[in-house]
């Protein structure tokens, strides 16, 4: 059974039609770039499959029990990047996706908490204040905070948006070490196309419906793909 399928899903936002008649299904393992033009519905959708947004139709079906099992790294916002705790509390906070009326963190979280801020190489930030760590220190913690919340799928919206591009390899290798040495499915929303080819199994193409969903091979020879990498085509950021 796969991890998710989108069935017909339809999805406004702010009255508007973001996204029309998504059919596709997503593999555990699978390593999917969400790519496309401003505004043509990448955020909308994986926000819904996050389960943030509402669909105004269709489904989206998860396999497994991985309703519960999403981490989700959102796009950053000023204030969150000023946010007034400790590397830890913030990492620590991802389980709570998985707490219910628990009120209190166990051992197990703590646990967890610890072995991925090893992970993701930030032990000696520890201790620090969150908003006093750089860009690139501050998307670490963050998703170091979204595998608390998940071992199956990983959501995650522009991740290195305004990261200089040194620090955008370095999180490339991170994210792409956790697909292949964790088997965690990651779904990533990107305007790089070159690095959706370079990096991803699957491409997910998106003009508010789907233009194209299928292997990177495929979409280099598709007419979309050649398209969009042929004339260097970055995206930006979307609803």
């Amino acid at each position: 059974m796969a991890l998710l399928t989108c069935k017909n899903l339809c999805v406004n936002y702010d009255n508007f039609h973001a996204v029309s008649d998504i059919n596709f299904s997503i593999e555990k393992g699978d390593y999917v770039f969400v790519v496309g033009e401003n505004g043509s519905g990448k955020s909308t959708l994986i926000k819904t499959i996050a389960g943030l947004l509402k669909p105004k139709s269709g489904e989206i079906i998860f396999g497994d029990d991985t309703t519960n099992k999403i981490g989700y790294l959102p796009q950053q916002t000023v204030i969150q990047r000023d946010f007034p705790a400790s590397v830890y509390e913030v990492v620590l906070s991802g389980c709570l996706n998985s707490k219910g009326i628990i009120p209190f963190y166990t051992k197990k979280d703590k646990k967890r908490a610890d072995e991925n801020i090893a992970k993701l190489g930030i032990k000696h930030l520890k201790h620090k204040c969150y908003r006093e760590l750089s860009g690139g220190q501050q998307q670490r913690v963050l998703l170091a905070r979204a595998l608390c919340a998940t071992k199956d799928l990983l959501i995650l919206d522009e991740p290195v948006a305004g990261l200089d591009p040194i620090v955008t390899a370095e999180m490339y290798k991170i994210i792409k070490k956790l697909n292949e040495e964790n088997n965690i499915t990651i779904i990533m929303v990107s305007h790089d196309i070159d690095s959706a080819v370079n990096n991803a199994n699957k491409v997910l193409h998106m003009d508010n419906s789907l233009l194209f969903f299928g292997t990177s091979d495929e979409y280099k020879e598709s007419e979309v793909g050649k398209k969009f990498l042929g004339g260097k085509h970055n995206v930006c950021d979307d609803k």
